[in-house]
């Protein structure tokens, strides 16, 4: 079975495809873990700068830098 590689709170960093230019690429904050429906993990996540909420496939998500309070 499948597992999320990424958790609620954690800081990724978005790689948009092609055909989704309309949205930013850059850092996002996971939102819930979406429940596995198919072949592809989805998460709900909320971009760092606009405040976004999107759905995305975890293929387009990359580990990024922890933000601190100090930030």
């Amino acid at each position: 079975m499948a597992h999320h590689k990424f958790k609620v709170g954690q800081t990724v960093n978005l790689i948009a495809n092609r055909l989704e230019r309309h949205v930013p690429s850059g850092a996002y904050i996971i939102q819930r873990l979406l429940p596995i429906e198919g072949p592809e993990l989805m998460y709900r996540v909320k971009h760092t700068g606009d405040g976004h909420e999107r759905v995305v496939k975890e293929a387009q998500l990359r580990p990024g830098k922890t933000l601190t309070p100090h930030q």
